[in-house]
C-alpha cells in the first residue's frame, strides 16, 4: 500500500543542463505534482490545503542546495586542473625556447667557422673556405675538360664534313643521344656552320682576290682542294636535326613535359628564329582543329533575331550566337594556353603574340608548318575573323542597319574579350598583362575591324543606312506634297517649282532603287514597311495618300532622332575619336537635309501656300493649316536641342569643323524660322482682310435707327450686338482657338498682340464712318464692349493692354453730353490725337448744337 502523501520531486544536474530547460515550466511542474485532483463529494468544493505544496517546494529547495554544493566542488576541481595545465604549458614553452636559442647559436658558430677568412691555411676556421676553393677549382677543371672534349669532337666533325663529305660522328650522336644529344648536335651544327663560313668561303659563294667566285665548281664540291660543299652538307643535317627536335618537342608536349619543351624550343630558336616550333605549337592546337568546321557552317539563327536586328525601332538582340560561342571559347583557351606557353618557351611573349594572331585573324601565316597537312592548315586558318566576316555578310543581306548593328555588337563583345584577357594577365597571371602583350591584343583588335572602319567607309555606311530609313519614312509625306503642288500660273510660282521637282525626283529615285537589285529582299521588306507600301511594283498613280500622310508627326521626328542618336553612339564606339568631328558633321548635314529641308520646310511651305490661297478668298478663310505649326515648331525645337546637346559638342576638338557646323545650323534654323514667320504673318493678313470684309458689311442703320424702330421694334433694343459685331467676334474666337492649338508661350503672345493691334486699328477706323444718334450710341457701346472683352481675353503683351482702353471709350463719345464729354476727353488715353477724337464727335447726330460746336472748337 502506497503512502497517502505525494512524493517529492526528483531531478539531477542533467535536468538543468538540458537546452530546453525553462524555469517557469519547472516551477509549474512542482506545483502540479503537489496539488491533488479535486473531487466533488458535496455541494461545495473542498478547501485549499497548502501543506503538500509547501512540502514539495521545501524538498525541491533542499535538493537544489545539494546540487549547488556538488556543482561548486566540480567547478573547483576543474579550475585547479586548468591552473596546473597552464603552469605546465609555460614550462614547456620556456624549455623549447632555450633549445631554439641553443640551435641558433650553434648554427651561427658553424656559419662563422665556414666563412672565416684566415691569413694562413692553419687554424680551424679556414677549413670551409679551403673546401669552397677546392670545389671551384674542380668545377673549372671539369669545364675545361668538357671544352677540350667538345673542341676535339668539333674538329673531328669538321674534318669529316670537309674531307669525307659526311657527318657520321654527329649522326651517331643524333640517333643515339636522346634529347640531350639532339640539343648538343644542334649546338655543334651551329658552330660548324660558322667554321664553314670562315674556312670554306667557296661553298658560301664568296669571291676570291681576283674577283671570281670561289665556288666555281658545280655540285656539292667546293673549290678547295678535294673538299666538299660544307655549307650544303651542314644545312641538310640541320634540316634533319630540326625535324627531329620538332618531333621531340611534340613528344614532350603530348606528355606535358614543360622543361624538356623549353629546352627544345630554346635550341630551335636558332633555326629560322623559332618559327618552326611556334608553328608546330600553334597549328596543332586542338582548338584550331575543332573550330575549323565553322568555315562550312552557315549562319542561321532564328528569324525573329534577324528581324529585330533590321528593325530600327527595336532594340538589337546582341552578338550572333555562333560568334559569341567562338569568342567565349577563345577566352578560356587563351587563358589556359598562356600558362603552357610561359613554361614551355623562353621567348613566350613572341609565342603568345603569334597565338593571338592566329586566334584573331585568318591572314596570319606561320612560316614553317611541320607535321600538318597543307590542306588542313589552310582550313584551320579561319577563326574569329572568318566567323566575323560570315556574320557581317549575312547581316548585309538583311539591311544596312543590320550590318552596322552586327558590327557594333561584335566589336563590343570582342573588346570585352580583350579587356578580360588584359585583366587576367595571361602569362603574368594574376598580375595584369605586360605592355608588350597589351600592344599585341590592341593591334589584333584594330586589325580585325580595319577593313570596315578604314577611311570614310564606316561613316558612308552609316549615312547610307540613315538615308534609306529617312527616305522610306518620309516617302508618303513627299508623295503627298508632290501631288499637292499645282502647275505654276505666275512668275513667283515658276520660281517655286524647283522645290516640287526636287521632291518628285527624290520620290522617283526611291522607287527605282526599290525596283533595282541594289537592295536585297530583306532590305526591301523593311523599307517598304517603313514607307507604308505593299510592294515595290506599285506605280506612282497607284499609291494612295491621305492628308494625314502630308502632316508632320512628332512621333516620326522622334524616331528619326533616335535613329540618328543610335548612329552617333555607334560611331563613337567604332571609329574612335580622331574622325568624330567630321563624322558628326556629315550626320548633321544629313539631319538638316531630311528633317529640316524635306520634312519641316516642306510642311511650312505647304502652310504658307495654304495661307496665300486664303488671302483672296470670297468666303470665310479656312485656317485649318494653322495647327500644323505646332508640330513644326516642336520638331524644330527637338532637332535644335539634339544638334546643340549631342552633335556640336562632339566636334569641340576641331574648331574649324565645329564653327562650320554652327554656321550651317544657324542658317537652317533662320530659314525655318523665316518660313514660320511667313505663315504667321500671312495668317494675320488673312484674318485682318476678312475682318475688314465683315466690318464693311456694317449697315448705317445699325447705329442710327429710326425713332419708329426704337419705339415699335423692341427686338432691336434687346440685341446684345449688331450682326456685324456678332459675326466678327465669332470669327475672331475661332481664330484664337486655332492659334492656341498652333502656338504657345511667346509665339502665341506675339501672334495675338500683332493681330489685336491690327483689329484695334480697323475698329478705330470703322467707327469713324458711321453717324450715330442717341439710340444708336447704345449699340456702339455694346459692340465696343464685346470687341474689348474678346481682345482682352487673349494672351497679349503687357505694354499693349492699355491701348485697348480707347475701344471702351468710343461709346462714351456718342452717349455723354457736351460738358460731361469735355471732362471725359481729358482722361482719355490710348494714343489717339485730339484730331482723331474730333472725327468721332463729328459723327454724333447733335454735332451741330451749340454745346457740341463749342467742344469741337476746343478739339
Amino acid at each position: 500500500m502506497g503512502s497517502i502523501f505525494p512524493k517529492g520531486p526528483s531531478f539531477t544536474l542533467d535536468t538543468f543542463s538540458n537546452k530546453d530547460f525553462i524555469v517557469k515550466d519547472f516551477v509549474e511542474s512542482l506545483s502540479d505534482s503537489a496539488i491533488p485532483v479535486n473531487r466533488r463529494s458535496g455541494p461545495s468544493p473542498a478547501a485549499f490545503d497548502p501543506k503538500p505544496l509547501i512540502r514539495a517546494f521545501e524538498h525541491a529547495l533542499s535538493r537544489l542546495a545539494t546540487l549547488s554544493d556538488d556543482l561548486q566542488s566540480r567547478e573547483s576541481e576543474l579550475l585547479g586542473s586548468v591552473r596546473r595545465a597552464e603552469v605546465q604549458h609555460t614550462q614547456t614553452l620556456e624549455s623549447l625556447g632555450k633549445k631554439l636559442d641553443q640551435t641558433i647559436d650553434s648554427f651561427q658558430s658553424l656559419d662563422i667557422s665556414l666563412n672565416n677568412v684566415s691569413a694562413t691555411d692553419s687554424g680551424s676556421d679556414g677549413g670551409g673556405q679551403v673546401a669552397v676553393k677546392i670545389g671551384e677549382k674542380l668545377e673549372e677543371l671539369d669545364r675545361q675538360r668538357r671544352r677540350a672534349q667538345d673542341a676535339k669532337f668539333l674538329t673531328q666533325c669538321w674534318l669529316e664534313v670537309s674531307e669525307k663529305g659526311q657527318l657520321s660522328s654527329l649522326e651517331g650522336v643524333r640517333k643515339q643521344g636522346g634529347g640531350e644529344g639532339k640539343v648538343r648536335c644542334a649546338v655543334i651544327a651551329r658552330q660548324l656552320m660558322r667554321i664553314s663560313q670562315r674556312l670554306d668561303p667557296g661553298s658560301w659563294g664568296q669571291t676570291n682576290g681576283n674577283g671570281r667566285s670561289a665556288n666555281a665548281a658545280n655540285g656539292p664540291r667546293s673549290t678547295r682542294g678535294g673538299g666538299y660543299n660544307t655549307k650544303e652538307l651542314i644545312e641538310k643535317f640541320s634540316e634533319t636535326l630540326e625535324k627531329d627536335l620538332l618531333k621531340q618537342f611534340d613528344h614532350f608536349y603530348r606528355r606535358q613535359n614543360f622543361d624538356s619543351m623549353r629546352e627544345c624550343a630554346n635550341v630551335l630558336a636558332d633555326f629560322s628564329g623559332g618559327a618552326s616550333v611556334i608553328g608546330l605549337f600553334v597549328n596543332q592546337h586542338q582548338f584550331f582543329i575543332d573550330r575549323s568546321q565553322l568555315i562550312t557552317e552557315e549562319i542561321t539563327g532564328d528569324g525573329e533575331s534577324w528581324e529585330r536586328l533590321a528593325d530600327p525601332d527595336a532594340e538589337p538582340p546582341g552578338v550572333e550566337a555562333s560568334l559569341q560561342s567562338l569568342i567565349d571559347e577563345v577566352k578560356v583557351v587563351v587563358q589556359e594556353e598562356s600558362f603552357i606557353i610561359k613554361r614551355a618557351f623562353p621567348y613566350y611573349e613572341l609565342v603568345l603574340g603569334r597565338f593571338l594572331q592566329r586566334v584573331f585573324q585568318q591572314s596570319v601565316r606561320i612560316i614553317y608548318v611541320p607535321l600538318v597537312d597543307s590542306g588542313d592548315f589552310a582550313n584551320q586558318l579561319r577563326q574569329i575573323q572568318q566567323r566575323l566576316e560570315m556574320v557581317l555578310d549575312k547581316a548585309n543581306t538583311i539591311s544596312s542597319l543590320a550590318f552596322l548593328r552586327s558590327l557594333q555588337a561584335a566589336r563590343s563583345y570582342i573588346n570585352t574579350l580583350v579587356d578580360d584577357l588584359k585583366t587576367h594577365g595571361l602569362t603574368e597571371h594574376p598580375d595584369p598583362l605586360s605592355s608588350q602583350s597589351n600592344i599585341t591584343l590592341d593591334q589584333q583588335l584594330d586589325d580585325l575591324f580595319i577593313p570596315y572602319l578604314v577611311g570614310s567607309s564606316y561613316i558612308e555606311r552609316e549615312k547610307k543606312s540613315l538615308e534609306e530609313l529617312y527616305s522610306s519614312l518620309l516617302f508618303k509625306f513627299n508623295l503627298y506634297h508632290s501631288r499637292r503642288k499645282k502647275l505654276p500660273t505666275t512668275f513667283m510660282a515658276t520660281l517655286a517649282k524647283s522645290g516640287s521637282e526636287l521632291i518628285a525626283s527624290a520620290k522617283d529615285a526611291y522607287l527605282e532603287r526599290l525596283e533595282s537589285s541594289e537592295f536585297t529582299i530583306g532590305q526591301k521588306a523593311i523599307l517598304l514597311r517603313l514607307a507604308g507600301l505593299k510592294n515595290a511594283d506599285q506605280k506612282h498613280n497607284e499609291i494612295e495618300v491621305s492628308e494625314q500622310d502630308g502632316e508632320l508627326s512628332v512621333t516620326n521626328a522622334k524616331r528619326m532622332l533616335k535613329w540618328l542618336a543610335e548612329g552617333v553612339g555607334r560611331g563613337l564606339e567604332l571609329s574612335g575619336g580622331n574622325e568624330t568631328p567630321k563624322d558628326v558633321s556629315a550626320l548633321l548635314n544629313l539631319l538638316l537635309a531630311n528633317m529640316g529641308e524635306i520634312y519641316i520646310e516642306t510642311a511650312l511651305e505647304a502652310a504658307c501656300d495654304a495661307a496665300a490661297t486664303q488671302e483672296t478668298s470670297k468666303t470665310e478663310p479656312d485656317l485649318s493649316y494653322l495647327p500644323h505649326l505646332r508640330p513644326a515648331i516642336s520638331i524644330m525645337h527637338l532637332m535644335i536641342t539634339c544638334i546643340h546637346t549631342v552633335l556640336v559638342p562632339l566636334a569641340s576638338s576641331n574648331t574649324t569643323v565645329r564653327r562650320e557646323m554652327e554656321k550651317t545650323t544657324n542658317l537652317a534654323i533662320n530659314r525655318m524660322e523665316e518660313k514660320t514667320n511667313n505663315v504667321i504673318q500671312r495668317t494675320i493678313d488673312v484674318v485682318l482682310n476678312w475682318v475688314s470684309k465683315l466690318l464693311a458689311g456694317q449697315k448705317k442703320s445699325d447705329f442710327r435707327p429710326k425713332d419708329v424702330a426704337v419705339e415699335v421694334g423692341s427686338v432691336w433694343l434687346e440685341m446684345l450686338q449688331t450682326p456685324t459685331c456678332l459675326s466678327t467676334s465669332t470669327f475672331l474666337a475661332k481664330v484664337h482657338h486655332l492659334a492656341t492649338l498652333s502656338l504657345n508661350g511667346p509665339n502665341l503672345t506675339t501672334f495675338s498682340t500683332e493681330l489685336a493691334t491690327g483689329i484695334r486699328s480697323l475698329l478705330l477706323e470703322h467707327f469713324k464712318k458711321f453717324p450715330v444718334n442717341a439710340a444708336g450710341s447704345l449699340m456702339v457701346t455694346k459692340d465696343m464692349t464685346k470687341y474689348t472683352s474678346l481682345l482682352s481675353s487673349w494672351p497679349l503683351a503687357e505694354g499693349f493692354r492699355p491701348s485697348l482702353e480707347i475701344l471702351g471709350e468710343i461709346g462714351n463719345f456718342f452717349v455723354l453730353g457736351p460738358e460731361a464729354l469735355r471732362e471725359r476727353l481729358k482722361g482719355v488715353s490710348g494714343g489717339l490725337e485730339r484730331g482723331e477724337l474730333r472725327a468721332y464727335v463729328l459723327k454724333r447726330e447733335d454735332a451741330g448744337s451749340v454745346g457740341m460746336q463749342t467742344l469741337l472748337g476746343v478739339l
